[in-house]
């Protein structure tokens, strides 16, 4: 709101996740319509995720990675100063003066300030090529040294630690990692968990010094050479990233005379008051009524949450400890604690499963009548959504049947739906079964309670715990969905969609003729199955208006021509035969996006004058017509490029003409990059690829057009088998389960479990699929046919190619052009065309 006289002015220092959500919270409750709020924030952008924050290295950006709402300051007239951190508080003057000189008088103050990276005090920390792991800038500076380095080291091995390792890995560096605890995440996992942590680690590739911590810094010409070990050991590196926790940054309170504890933090009571009852602080900062610095984001959150009810005066809010559960994947791996993981407790129990040729390690923790007190996941955490919120009540099944795997003695799993309703399912933001069940959908539930939208450990709870539409069926002629379809087609091994409408059918649609919904998707299904010609008796009727005619039909009903153009590499006389066509039709001609020459204005009777020319020339469809594959992009790779570490041009050929013809729900684009420079924008494709030193990284998911989405790192370090291998079974599950004209990135964010169950799948093989999914790929490899070469070798299949039935020798005249930039464009001044009615013959109306 504006600044109006004798209105109470709130300010807060510290703009993070927390601070985000006590904005928030303040607007929920209406406090910025009646109180001036001003923000002060140390850094150049708004809050963003800070648990994401090693997301950045797979492609999410900046501001993909804000928190705040478009327009949300606005909205609520907050006034957000970046890159202005407060700098003094004058607690009698009740003023608080920003770097600026900005002196803002306050009637409540409440710090945010969080937490600083603790870096060790040894000889070397400040040298070139040190880092710390907290902000988006510290990974910026990360991701620019490691251009020139080989190999990195983290001091560190806990939660933050394994992220930082985790990254520097994707970056292609040699990797170790140095925790002076005798495992690595230590206030996480027992000692079981975390040797099955470091076996899996250290199976990746990366290099792990437990029980042992930094001496020195060794250096020359003030840059890292390496690092001394107090176990006497040295290890050569080139840069090093601290991540040996953290402290929480009270030096502001000190500075006016608040209450810190002796250990840091500042002190507050229930309401998150401190000494001073003008001044409250939240999060990482504060050190709680229960002598606890809390450094996860949910108590922060319920902190943030306490002080707003507090500031609005509301009653009986108070923060009196929190849930300090954790699930994360770290390194690709799957670690969770939660409750008394270490089992504390006096007289409990322990009851382990350990598969250490799995690295899966699970330990429930429970006292002498079986009631859950914590537990430890490595490996497996897909039950933490479930005995998360179980804690402190009896299972109702015994507890070592929680811990073993399907078919070793395991009961059916049990469901959501046996948690009692005042369970908190979300800890970030405590939200209840009850309050979930209450809503209907999951952007309903994100939107009324917020759950999902923190860690997202609670997603696929949350979504087990919501009603299922009543009917999923594709249409008005199935009852099933695309996938159900998919399968029914594979085991049955039909191959016409009439005998699948008749026999799989809704009762009232057997006998029918479909409709425009279904009959693309089942064509679809088909030819992903079979590879056979697509417009060859029933098939034709099926087939969208692009694939009538293997063109696409441009606005003025001519048709554009796409010879594939593998991996973007194209010979002279390939150039020249192109540039002939054009000339011969009058066809004007562009650069695509996907690095293809498209050539437009051709008649559908032209077309196949014109394509027996380009596959004379050594030419195929590049199927621009189908939802299928499209392009594989590539920049010229370490052939060419003086930062290129691997062939990319060659790769991107290999995967073009492997997966060319490929029929799939929607349409497929991909890219290699040959560096981390990703010239290639191999991240916004479906599936794509960057180079590393070490082999291929692999990210999918990806998507550009109206609703861009950056791919998901899947997999790192691939060798070339590997890499192909990966994309086999994730293009084959994809249109295994994928819904009609759902993209990879629509799908893979739609899909349970998301990429974690995507990467459990093709990566682990958790559900024995892999070698089906290989096969289904390896029979299309096999049977792949050009569709135009087939075309003009039968005079049968030429006979569709005109524009009128009964005139096939007459042109359309409707198709006009007029010239604009020494090339033509369509002449829109004539004929409108209309689409064909029911009502409509063919015999004597435009085929097109």
């Amino acid at each position: 709101m504006a600044h109006v006289p004798n209105t109470p002015t709130i300010v807060l220092v510290g703009h993070g996740m927390v601070g985000q959500r006590f904005l928030e919270a303040l607007a929920e409750r209406g406090v910025t319509e009646r109180a001036r709020i001003v923000v002060l924030c140390e850094e150049p952008r708004p809050a963003y995720d800070r648990v994401r924050l090693t997301s950045y290295f797979d492609g999410r950006t900046p501001d993909e990675l804000s928190m705040v709402e478009d327009g949300f300051m606005a909205r609520h007239g907050i006034e957000l100063h970046l890159d202005d951190p407060a700098e003094t508080i004058d607690r009698e003057a009740r003023t608080v003066t920003s770097r600026a000189g900005r002196v803002i008088a306050y009637d409540t103050l409440v710090l945010a300030t969080g937490s600083y990276p603790f870096v060790p005090p040894v000889p070397g920390k400040d040298a070139t090529g040190c880092f710390v792991y907290r902000t988006i800038e510290d990974l910026l500076a990360i991701e620019e040294y490691a251009k020139t380095a080989r190999t990195g080291a983290v001091v560190g091995g806990g939660l933050l630690g394994l992220e930082a390792a985790g990254a520097l890995k994707g970056l292609g560096l040699d990797t170790h990692i140095v925790e002076f605890a005798p495992r690595l995440m230590p206030v996480q996992v027992d000692e079981g968990g975390g040797a099955a942590l470091l076996r899996t680690i250290e199976n990746m590739g990366l290099i792990v010094h437990t029980g042992t911590g930094t001496q020195e810094v060794l250096t020359e010409n003030g840059s890292v050479t390496g690092m001394a070990l107090s176990d006497g050991t040295t290890v050569a590196t080139d840069m090093v990233v601290f991540s040996a926790g953290v402290r929480p940054r009270d030096q502001l309170a000190r500075d006016c005379g608040l209450a810190v504890g002796e250990r840091g933090g500042i002190a507050v009571d229930e309401q998150c008051r401190t000494s001073d009852p003008a001044v409250y602080a939240i999060g990482e900062c504060a050190l709680a009524a229960d002598g606890r610095v809390y450094g996860l984001v949910a108590p922060g959150y319920e902190m943030a949450l306490t002080a707003a009810a507090t500031i609005a005066d509301e009653q009986g809010q108070a923060f009196t400890g929190a849930d300090m559960s954790t699930k994360l994947k770290l390194l690709g791996v799957d670690v969770a604690s939660f409750g008394d993981a270490h089992g504390t407790a006096e007289g409990c129990l322990d009851v382990v499963y350990s598969d250490s040729r799995s690295g899966i390690y699970k330990k429930l923790v429970v006292d002498p009548d079986g009631v859950l007190l914590g537990g430890v996941l490595v490996g497996d955490a897909e039950s933490y959504g479930m005995l998360r919120p179980m804690t402190g009540t009896k299972p109702p099944v015994a507890p070592e049947q929680l811990v073993l795997p399907a078919g070793a003695g395991a009961p059916v799993a049990l469901g959501p739906s046996a948690l009692p309703d005042d369970a908190i399912i979300c800890s970030c933001h405590n939200v209840t079964k009850g309050a979930i069940c209450a809503c209907s959908s999951l952007p309903e539930v994100k939107k009324c309670t917020k759950a999902g939208t923190g860690c997202g450990s609670c997603v696929k709870v949350i979504q087990q715990l919501l009603p299922k539409p009543a009917d999923s069926g594709m249409c008005g002629c199935f009852s099933y969905t695309r996938s159900e379809l998919y399968e029914i087609v594979r085991t049955m091994r039909f191959t016409s969609y009439a005998e699948l409408l008749d026999s799989h059918g809704r009762e009232e649609a057997r006998g029918g003729e479909g409709c425009e919904i279904c009959k693309p998707a089942v064509a679809s299904i088909l030819a992903s199955l079979t590879n056979e010609y697509i417009l060859d008796g029933e098939r034709a009727a099926l087939q969208d208006t692009n694939d009538h005619f293997l063109a696409n039909m441009q606005r003025n009903g001519s048709y554009s021509i796409v010879p594939r153009i593998p991996g973007g590499e194209i010979t002279p006389e390939k150039l020249i035969v192109i540039g002939e066509v054009a000339r011969d039709f009058g066809l004007y001609t562009k650069i695509t996006g996907g690095q293809r020459i498209d050539l437009f204005g051709a008649r559908v009777d032209q077309l196949p004058q014109i394509w027996a020319r380009l596959v004379d020339a050594g030419f195929e469809s590049g199927h621009a017509y189908g939802k299928s594959l499209r392009t594989v992009k590539s920049c010229v790779g370490q052939t060419w490029c003086r930062y290129g570490v691997q062939d990319s041009v060659k790769m991107a050929i290999d995967l073009e003409l492997r997966y060319r013809g490929l029929r799939a729900p929607h349409k497929l684009k991909s890219a290699v990059s040959g560096c981390a420079r990703e010239c290639a924008e191999a991240q916004s494709k479906d599936f794509g690829v960057i180079a590393t030193a070490n082999g291929w990284n692999l990210y999918v998911g990806g998507n550009g057009g109206a609703t861009p989405r950056h791919a998901d790192l899947l997999a790192q370090d691939l060798s070339d088998a590997e890499l192909i291998r990966l994309i086999d079974r994730f293009l084959m599950f994809y249109i295994r389960t994928a819904d009609r004209l759902e993209r990879t990135a629509t799908w893979l964010e739609r899909l349970e479990g998301g990429l974690d169950h995507l990467r459990d799948v093709i990566v682990h093989d958790r559900l024995g699929l892999c070698d089906e999914l290989e096969a289904l790929m390896a029979a299309h490899v096999a049977s792949y046919h050009d569709e135009w070469a087939e075309t003009l070798n039968d005079p049968e299949r030429l006979r569709r190619f005109v524009s009128f039935v009964n005139a096939p020798d007459a042109p359309d005249p409707s198709v006009k052009f007029v010239p604009e930039r020494g090339q033509i464009k369509p002449d829109l001044t004539i004929l409108t065309l209309e689409p064909l009615t029911s009502t409509d013959s063919l015999e004597g109306a435009s085929a097109r």
